[in-house]
């Protein structure tokens, strides 16, 4: 019977840094195949559009999947299963396949779902890789920006059980066989090893915890962990249980989940040409961010007539920008953002902002 291939999976709230630690994972991959499943919330697949046609050597479009139909954890038969089947039945199937939550995601009942007959004998969960905005959590928080963890919740249409950050957290925590402390460059040696000693009592035994920058961390350490997390459930035991029963009405689900507040948050998307100056448009951003109390902003851009992407993302005021592979002909002359924040954002005056 052949190995089974080994998955990681990668949790952790809204800013993280996950797409980042990926990104970097994939430059520094050595020639091997991996595939990557992205749990991409809405209909604006941002994130997967970083990783696709990303330039990178070994990872090609369809090495690239995306879930946008919920939450990972709550449409594990719908969704998630028959994409892993369509994913091991290719001709050349991927020598590692890395699973991207959305962070929303409770991380046992995925990690549950590799004990399903009909996969269960061709992958295994190789480790849990829990990311942490060591910043935040520093400062009393769980994401960088909180509301934007909200807003996209409640994007989320998919989304089954409405669990608190803290537990949503200490869930990730629970299952984790590795915890990246990322953006350790933004705090003090004394304030990281204080973060550090928190954390070690809240973990498993033996789960390691490692310090990353911009989430430059070697595919050695991330990769190859051969834990086997399916046959070690108990041991990472939920803290909460919010999830629907199977039986339960679908409509009352729908209903209750609505409750959370849907309405509270918006989205919409902005275009316009491609840009003069970047740090001149940066400065743009971070100023109508404040001034609408915007919550997330993504997207790309092309810079005069360079021809590599520009990757945008921002959570609150924080700004990331960076080329990541060459523009296609349809992305030429163009950016294009999307905007999320709370109902009443000035559609308008943001868009005017944007194009100007």
């Amino acid at each position: 019977m052949p190995a089974k291939i080994p998955t990681t999976i990668i949790t952790g709230f809204l800013g993280a840094g996950k797409t980042t630690l990926i990104r970097h994972m994939l430059q520094n991959a050595g020639g091997k195949r991996i595939a990557l499943i992205i749990n991409e919330f809405g209909d604006l697949g941002v994130d997967g559009e970083v990783l696709k046609g990303c330039g990178i050597e070994g990872c090609a479009d369809d090495d690239v999947m995306e879930l946008s139909n919920g939450c990972i954890c709550c449409t594990v038969a719908e969704d998630f299963v028959p994409t892993l089947e369509k994913l091991l039945g290719r001709e050349t199937p991927p020598d590692h396949i890395v699973i991207e939550t959305s962070g929303l995601a409770l991380p046992q009942p995925l990690v549950r779902a590799f004990a399903w007959p009909e996969i269960r004998s061709r992958v295994t969960v190789d480790g849990v890789v829990t990311l942490v905005d060591s910043v935040a959590l520093h400062e009393g928080r769980f994401a960088h920006n909180e509301a934007a963890v909200d807003a996209q919740r409640a994007a989320d249409d998919g989304l089954d059980h409405e669990t608190p950050l803290s537990e949503l957290f200490d869930d990730q925590l629970a299952c984790a066989d590795m915890v990246v402390l990322n953006k350790t460059d933004l705090l003090d040696a004394a304030a990281l090893d204080a973060l550090e000693t928190r954390l070690k009592a809240e973990l498993r035994s033996g789960v390691r915890m490692i310090r990353a920058q911009h989430g430059a961390i070697s595919p050695a350490l991330l990769l190859g962990l051969g834990i086997g997390a399916e046959d070690d459930l108990d041991a990472r035991a939920e803290h909460h249980h919010h999830h629907h029963d199977d039986d339960e009405d679908d409509a009352h689900a729908h209903d209750h989940h609505h409750d959370h507040g849907h309405d509270e948050f918006e989205t919409f998307q902005v275009d316009t040409g491609a840009l003069g100056d970047v740090e001149a448009y940066v400065a743009r951003l971070k100023s109508t961010i404040a001034a609408h109390d915007i919550l997330r902003l993504k997207g790309f851009a092309q810079v005069g007539e360079k021809p590599m992407r520009l990757v945008i993302q921002a959570v609150g005021p924080r700004i990331e920008h960076y080329f990541d592979r060459p523009l296609t002909a349809a992305e030429k002359g163009r950016t294009r953002l999307v905007v999320i924040g709370e109902t009443g954002l000035k559609q308008g005056d943001i868009a005017t902002a944007l194009q100007a």
